[in-house]
C-alpha cells in the first residue's frame, strides 16, 4: 500500500447519525474536515477509536429531566475489518488493536481511509476490552488509557497497514498527542544507528525532526478543556522508553502531564480555528507562535436536499467549488423563499413525529441546538417571559426549537435544559417552545436548514468557533449571534445577521445582552420577517452568497495545504479533478 503523506488523528469523528463515533461539534467538524479531504483528493488517512457503545442516548422527561441510555451498534454494517494487528503495552501488559476500515468518499471521486481502533479482542485483558466501548466516559485512568491507544497505538496500526511513515503528522486537539512519542522513538533510534550520536545531542536532533513533521489544532479556550494527567499515573500506564521520552520533552520534575503542551511542544504548526480563538490561545500559550484557520463546513453534506436543488439550477459547479456560492446573489428572491419552505416544511414534519407538537410554517421560528453547557447560555433568551410575551403580542408570532446534550456528568448543563423545558411550559398560550431530545448529525441537518433565525449566545471569548451556524448560513439562515467565535469574522449586520450585545473585543455582559437580544428580536428582526418579504430573503441569499462561500471545509482544508500540511513537509501535488485555480490537490 502507498504511504499517505497526511495522517490526521482525532479522538472522535462524525460522520453519520447511524454510527455514535461522535459526541457534538470536534467530532462533526473532524468528518467534515475529512470530506473535504477527499473532495481535494488528498494523500490522507484518518485515525480514531471505534466506540463501540457510542456517546448516549439522550431521553428527556416532561420536566426536561436528562437521562441516559446505551446505544448498541454494529460496525460491520458501515466497515470492515482489517486483518492486520498491532500491539502496544499500558499497565506492564501487551493490548492487541485491530482496526475498521472505513472509506470517506469526496465529491470529486477521491476516496480516503478512515481507521477506527478498536480493542474488543478475545486475547485482551477485560478493561482493555473496554477502551473503545465509550466515548468521553470513565474515570481519569480511562480516559489517559484511551488516548494512550490512539496516540500510540494508532502510529502503530498506520505502520502495519502500510500507510507509514507519513510526511504530516495532524492532531485534531491533544488526544492524540502521545503519538509523538512513537515518532520520537523511531527517530531516535535511526539518529543513533545513522551516527552514533551521543543520547542527549540525537534527542534533541530527533524532537526537532518531529516538529518538522507534525501540526497542532486546539479547539479550546479555556484551561479546563486540556486534559492533564499526574505523571505518576502517567507513570504507571506507559512503558519505560515512552515514558523516558516523554521526561525528555516536558522535564524530569513536572508532576503532571498536559497533551496540550506536548502537542505544542512538538509541532511545527499550531493553529486555533477561528481568528479571535487564534488570539485567546495565543494568550494561553504565549511560548508558542499560534496561527489562525477559521472552521469550515461540508457544503454538500449541511444544505438541506431543497437548497442543493436550488443550488444546482443556478450555480451548477458550486459542489466542487465551494467559492461559486457567491454566485447566489443572482438567484432570485422567490426562489430562496421557496427552497427555505421546503426544509421548514420538512423540519415541522419531523417535529410532529417526534412530539405531536405543530408548529406553524408562516411563524417566525429560532432555533438553537448545540451541547448543553453553561457558557453557552442557552436559556439567555428566556431572560424576562414577559417581554419575551409583549415581544409576540406587538410583532406576531414566535416559536422556538432547542436541541442539545449535556455530558451525562454535567449536572449544570442538565440543569440548563430543565429551566428551558421549565420556561416553555410557562410560556405556553403566547408561544412555542419544544425541546428536541437525541440531538445527532440528522436532527442537527434538519434543524439548521429548517429554522428561520439561528441563535448563539455564548460567553465571550468561550466559543472557539461555533459551526453549526455556519450550516445555517450554507442554508440561507441568519445567525442572531454574540460577536465571538466565527461570527467575529462573517457578521455584517442587517446584511448576514444581527450582533448581540457590544463589541468582540468586550467582555460578557448579561444585563446588556439580553437587552440588546429583546430590543434587535422586537425592532429589527420579527418586523423584517413579517413586514418585508424581500428584505428578508436577501438577508437570506446574502448568508449563502458572503458567509456560505467562505465558511466551508473546502476553503479550510486549503489553507491547510497551504499553511499547515507543505509547512510540516508533506509532498502534495496539484490535480485536475476540481473546478476553480488552487482548489485541488
Amino acid at each position: 500500500m502507498r504511504p499517505s503523506s497526511i495522517a490526521y488523528f482525532s479522538m472522535e469523528v462524525g460522520l453519520q447519525a447511524e454510527m455514535p463515533t461522535y459526541s457534538g461539534g470536534l467530532g462533526v467538524l473532524a468528518g467534515d474536515t475529512l470530506r473535504a479531504a477527499a473532495d481535494l483528493r488528498l494523500p490522507l488517512v484518518a485515525v480514531t477509536l471505534l466506540h463501540r457503545r457510542g456517546y448516549f442516548r439522550q431521553v428527556l422527561d416532561d420536566q426536561g429531566r436528562q437521562s441516559e441510555q446505551a446505544i448498541t451498534w454494529d460496525p460491520s454494517r458501515f466497515m470492515k475489518p482489517e486483518d492486520a494487528r498491532a500491539t502496544i503495552r499500558m499497565d506492564g501488559r501487551p493490548v492487541r488493536v485491530r482496526a475498521w476500515r472505513y472509506e470517506v468518499a469526496g465529491v470529486s471521486g477521491g476516496v480516503l481511509p478512515l481507521y477506527f481502533l478498536d480493542t474488543d479482542l478475545p486475547e485482551n485483558a477485560a478493561a482493555d476490552r473496554r477502551l473503545t466501548d465509550r466515548l468521553y466516559q470513565g474515570d481519569e485512568r480511562h480516559r489517559l488509557r484511551q488516548e494512550t491507544l490512539l496516540g500510540l497505538g494508532g502510529i502503530a496500526m498506520l505502520s502495519e497497514l502500510g500507510h507509514a511513515p507519513c510526511d504530516c503528522y495532524h492532531m485534531n486537539e491533544g488526544h492524540s498527542s502521545l503519538l509523538t512519542l512513537a515518532l520520537l522513538e523511531a527517530e531516535l533510534a535511526r539518529q543513533m544507528e545513522v551516527d552514533g550520536a551521543d543520547p542527549e545531542r540525537a534527542l534533541s536532533a530527533a524532537m526537532e525532526h518531529v516538529r518538522r513533521h507534525c501540526v497542532f489544532t486546539t479547539h479550546t479556550p479555556v484551561p479546563a478543556g486540556h486534559d492533564r494527567f499526574p505523571m505518576e499515573m502517567v507513570e504507571e500506564v506507559l512503558e519505560e522508553k515512552p515514558l523516558g521520552l516523554l521526561r525528555g520533552v516536558i522535564g524530569e520534575d513536572a508532576e503532571q502531564l498536559n497533551m496540550t503542551h506536548l502537542g505544542l511542544a512538538l509541532s511545527r504548526y499550531v493553529n486555533g480555528v477561528a481568528m479571535r480563538h487564534g488570539q485567546v490561545s495565543a494568550s494561553m500559550f504565549p511560548d508558542h507562535p499560534i496561527d489562525s484557520i477559521t472552521n469550515g463546513v461540508h457544503a454538500v453534506t449541511w444544505t438541506a436536499p431543497a437548497v442543493r436543488e436550488l443550488l444546482d439550477r443556478h450555480i451548477p459547479d458550486w459542489r466542487y467549488d465551494n467559492a461559486y456560492l457567491r454566485y447566489a446573489v443572482s438567484i432570485p428572491l422567490e426562489e430562496i423563499r421557496a427552497a427555505h419552505g421546503r426544509a421548514k416544511q420538512a423540519l415541522i414534519d419531523e417535529i410532529a413525529r417526534r412530539t405531536d407538537v405543530q408548529l406553524d410554517p408562516h411563524a417566525l421560528t429560532i432555533g438553537f441546538a448545540r451541547r448543553a453547557t453553561a457558557y453557552k447560555r442557552a436559556d439567555l433568551l428566556f431572560s424576562d417571559l414577559d417581554r419575551l410575551r409583549a415581544i409576540v403580542q406587538d410583532v406576531g408570532p414566535i416559536q422556538i426549537v432547542y436541541g442539545g446534550k449535556a455530558h451525562p456528568h454535567d449536572e449544570t448543563g442538565k440543569a440548563l435544559i430543565r429551566r428551558i423545558v421549565e420556561a416553555s411550559h410557562q410560556l405556553e398560550g403566547s408561544l412555542k417552545v419544544v425541546y428536541l431530545e437525541e440531538y445527532d448529525m440528522t436532527l442537527g441537518a434538519l434543524i439548521t436548514s429548517g429554522v428561520d433565525v439561528w441563535l448563539n449566545t455564548p460567553r465571550k471569548p468561550q466559543e472557539a468557533s461555533g459551526t453549526s451556524g455556519m450550516k445555517a448560513a450554507l442554508n440561507g439562515v441568519p445567525s442572531f449571534s454574540v460577536l465571538d467565535g466565527w461570527w467575529v469574522e462573517g457578521h455584517v449586520e442587517n446584511v448576514t445577521g444581527w450582533s448581540i450585545g457590544g463589541d468582540w473585543m468586550e467582555g460578557t455582559d448579561d444585563a446588556t445582552e439580553t437587552v440588546s437580544l429583546y430590543d434587535k428580536l422586537r425592532h429589527v428582526i420579527a418586523p423584517l420577517f413579517y413586514d418585508d418579504p424581500d428584505g428578508w430573503a436577501r438577508v437570506m441569499r446574502y448568508s449563502i452568497a458572503l458567509n456560505g462561500s467562505f465558511f466551508n471545509a473546502q476553503r479550510m482544508m486549503v489553507q491547510y495545504v497551504e499553511n499547515a500540511y507543505t509547512v510540516a513537509g508533506a509532498k502534495l501535488e496539484p490535480t485536475p479533478q476540481l473546478v476553480g485555480s488552487g482548489a485541488a490537490f
